[in-house]
């Protein structure tokens, strides 16, 4: 069986072998799937629940404090215990999408507070596995394979949910989302090692022990990925409201954006250990920059818009996978601490600015939230080159 080769600080903890890796994300895409069909078929819940994108994204926004939870299990996840983690999170998320059966705008927002709970959680679960097991020169492979989810599961899942919602509504989706997610659970208790915590530092407690030079690497991933959520959020209403794309066009643009997200972390994979991670986070963010100002000029042409899109999904999704493997080895000692401790750091971010996206889109449109977009990406360019100081070999 092939295997990721591990540092040698952590050759003790195991090997992350490629079908684990493989389960990993698997898993992760059934999770992001349950997360991202919301704003990409928003519209369709906006009928769902006689509802407006204001009220969603608000919901979306305070959901997104579920993220918060994080650096309770940063000590967890230092002992080893990845796997329990990472399954109960998958639990979480398949326990959202039975609520959301419920049909109203409440239980809505209690489905979106388990399942933010959930997909955060896992997604520090798997990185910390990641980072205990492959070493720094090799982990932006590692980390792009397994943040290909986040694309795969707007590529594939996409134009399943389109045609489920369709064909039989929009409760359909939901249905198959539980399915999907208690099979990955199954999955990956089955695919993952048991701790053997008897190895494992505890030194670190919930926020405190990171070290000074440790913050300006979760600060820059915390705005890279403000910087894309708080376009994405209104995507779906964006492209329905100015150009009249329907579901089945809103499912299209969906299934490309997984494509081209897909293509970027795949990049990552092959480029960013040899490019350097620093450098691999600022030319994404470049890039994202650049579809911005594409989107603000784009006005009522639909290629133009598209065109944008394309270039802000490709610079987002290098960038902030590229981060990813920056916020692994901010502190290497603490590594699940510090992985927990900057997702709640983009919690924060992300929560704020989802908010004030959808407040900012329904008062001044797409040009609002580009305004919203291009302060986060400021800050972390700025914490970026902050961090170039730190003494770590990217």
């Amino acid at each position: 069986m092939t295997t990721i080769p591990s540092s040698s600080a952590t050759s003790s903890q195991g090997r992350a072998d490629s079908s684990q890796l493989i389960t990993l994300t698997a898993s992760k895409s059934t999770s992001n799937l349950a997360l991202r069909w919301v704003t990409a078929f928003l519209p369709t819940l906006e009928r769902a629940f006689s509802t407006s994108t204001g009220t969603i994204t608000g919901i979306l926004g305070l959901a997104e404090l579920g993220g918060l939870t994080t650096p309770l299990l940063g000590k967890t996840l230092d002992r080893g215990r990845h796997r329990l983690v990472f399954v109960i999170s998958l639990l979480l998320v398949t326990i959202s999408s039975v609520i959301a059966l419920g049909g109203s705008i409440v239980t809505f927002a209690i489905a979106m507070a388990f399942l933010i709970v959930g997909v955060s959680n896992l997604t520090v679960a798997g990185l910390a596995f990641i980072g205990d097991r492959v070493s720094y020169s090799s982990r932006g492979r590692a980390i792009g394979i397994f943040e290909t989810s986040w694309a795969l599961s707007l590529l594939v899942g996409a134009p399943f949910l389109a045609f489920l919602i369709d064909r039989y509504g929009w409760r359909s989706a939901y249905i198959a989302l539980a399915v999907l997610t208690a099979i990955a659970a199954l999955a990956t208790m089955r695919a993952l090692p048991a701790p053997d915590v008897h190895e494992r530092s505890t030194k670190s407690s919930i926020l405190g022990g990171l070290p000074r030079n440790a913050w300006p690497p979760l600060i820059a991933s915390a705005g890279v990925a403000g910087a894309g959520i708080s376009v994405f959020v209104v995507i779906g209403a964006w492209l329905s409201d100015d150009f009249g794309l329907s579901v089945t066009g809103l499912g299209a643009i969906a299934t490309g954006m997984g494509a081209a997200e897909l293509a970027s972390s795949s990049s990552v994979a092959l480029l960013a250990d040899r490019l350097g991670i620093r450098r691999s986070v600022a030319l994404g963010g470049l890039l994202l920059g650049i579809g911005l100002l594409v989107i603000a000029l784009s006005r009522s042409s639909v290629a133009v818009a598209l065109i944008g899109l394309l270039i802000l999904v490709v610079g987002f999704e290098y960038g902030f996978v590229s981060s990813l493997s920056l916020m692994s080895e901010a502190a290497p000692d603490a590594r699940g601490t510090a992985l927990a401790v900057g997702n709640a750091l983009g919690t924060i971010t992300r929560a704020s600015l989802i908010v004030l996206s959808g407040q900012c889109y329904e008062r001044f449109g797409i040009l609002g939230t580009t305004v919203v977009s291009a302060a986060a990406l400021t800050v972390a360019g700025i914490a970026l080159t902050i961090d170039r100081r730190r003494p770590v070999g990217q």
